[in-house]
């Protein structure tokens, strides 16, 4: 059993950052349920895949009264509430914190959003890269001399998205132990992708982190923090940042130390890595892959999606599930003792309403009334 099981959750469907939070509930052990909207806005929505998975789902039309009415009905058994709306779009449905917190004290309202609840820019459309760009998370990422470079959507929707919502939900819930009362949390991307910048502050701070993008430490300035081509087109990643691991590194590339200058002169990292980039072109990736695997060098190859399963390293932790014929990322972080159950994929939208709905306290009459409707 997962160490959230007997929490429920409901979730309004919306895009990538709520969904995802509510996977890695799931994952955890909560029975989350998803309220898919019957007149949804056209527009783009992904495919089925891993962010569904652990769902059981029906379909309410939001706008309807009868609608509403049933996320109420269904908000009073409920530990957790996750809406992804702007501001104000909950309320208007008649779904909104104090509606449900007014039958239902101890409840957990997620608000899941890219600008907050409030502010000049809390009613104002936005996608991932945006929240990045004004968290100041943006303008690091890229190479020197070029144009920020979006890393997928990674640090709005995912890491200060979601992840920040279930850290969020969980918190509020133990909080809960102690006072009985719900409270609503109000998960930002913007917030969470600045708190990801935590660590650059503080570097800046110590005169670490002064040149402009792509000239620093950590974010491929540094030979020795970087990527190479590889004989057959392939990269690997290299991150020898300490003294100890960075002479291990021109051990096995067989430079000789007195060759380059100091490690962390930036004057010669122009030099290192031309030469760096020379020897890495002659190997294979795999090749090189063979070199390190016993070294603490930090070398490792670059992987694509689609070959990640496959390295012993992964398999040895069961690292990838396969559900419904798709593999994907294995449930994180993992317990000595609560062990979630075999993740699942979503049953399809309203196919098992009634035994859903009726899991969740509403009445034979209930249901009726609702399928009438």
């Amino acid at each position: 059993m997962g160490p959230l099981t007997g929490v429920r959750v409901i979730e309004i469907a919306s895009l990538a950052p709520a969904p995802f939070g509510c996977m890695l509930l799931a994952d955890l052990g909560a029975d989350v349920l998803r309220v898919e909207r019957l007149r949804g806005s056209p527009g783009f929505a992904p495919p089925p895949g891993p962010l569904d998975r652990g769902r059981r789902s029906v379909a309410l039309d939001l706008k309807t009264p009868d609608g509403a009415r049933a996320v109420r009905r269904l908000a009073r058994d409920a530990d957790v509430l996750v809406e992804g709306f702007r501001p104000g779009v909950a309320e208007r449905l008649g779904i909104g914190p104090d509606d449900l917190m007014a039958e239902n004290p101890r409840l957990v309202y997620g608000r899941m959003t890219g600008w907050g609840q409030e502010g000049p820019l809390a009613r104002r459309a936005g996608h991932d890269i945006n929240y990045i760009a004004l968290a100041g998370a943006l303008d690091p990422i890229g190479r020197a001399g070029e144009r920020p470079h979006a890393p997928l959507n990674l640090l709005g929707d995912f890491a200060g998205g979601g992840a920040f919502l279930a850290l969020g939900v969980v918190a509020a819930l133990y909080e809960r132990e102690r006072s009985g009362r719900g409270q609503v949390v109000d998960a930002a991307m913007v917030d969470g992708a600045s708190t990801l910048m935590s660590f650059l502050h503080g570097m800046r701070r110590a005169g670490m982190w002064d040149g402009p993008r792509g000239t620093n430490l950590l974010d491929g300035g540094a030979p020795f923090y970087d990527t190479y081509e590889t004989a057959d087109g392939g990269h690997v990643a290299v991150g020898a940042v300490e003294p100890e691991f960075y002479a291990l590194l021109l051990e096995r590339l067989g430079i000789d130390p007195d060759t380059v200058g100091p490690q962390l002169d930036p004057t010669g990292w122009p030099g290192t890595r031309k030469l760096f980039a020379e020897v890495f072109r002659s190997r294979t990736r795999d090749e090189w892959a063979r070199v390190f695997a016993d070294s603490d060098a930090c070398v490792t190859p670059v992987l694509s999606l689609w070959e990640a399963h496959e390295h012993p390293h992964n398999r040895a932790r069961n690292a990838f599930v396969e559900i419904d014929g798709l593999v994907q990322p294995a449930p994180a972080p993992r317990f000595s003792r609560s062990v979630p159950a075999r993740p699942a994929a979503m049953d399809a939208g309203g196919r098992d309403a009634a035994r859903t709905l009726a899991r969740w306290g509403l009445d034979a009459d209930e249901i009726a009334a609702l399928r009438a409707t």
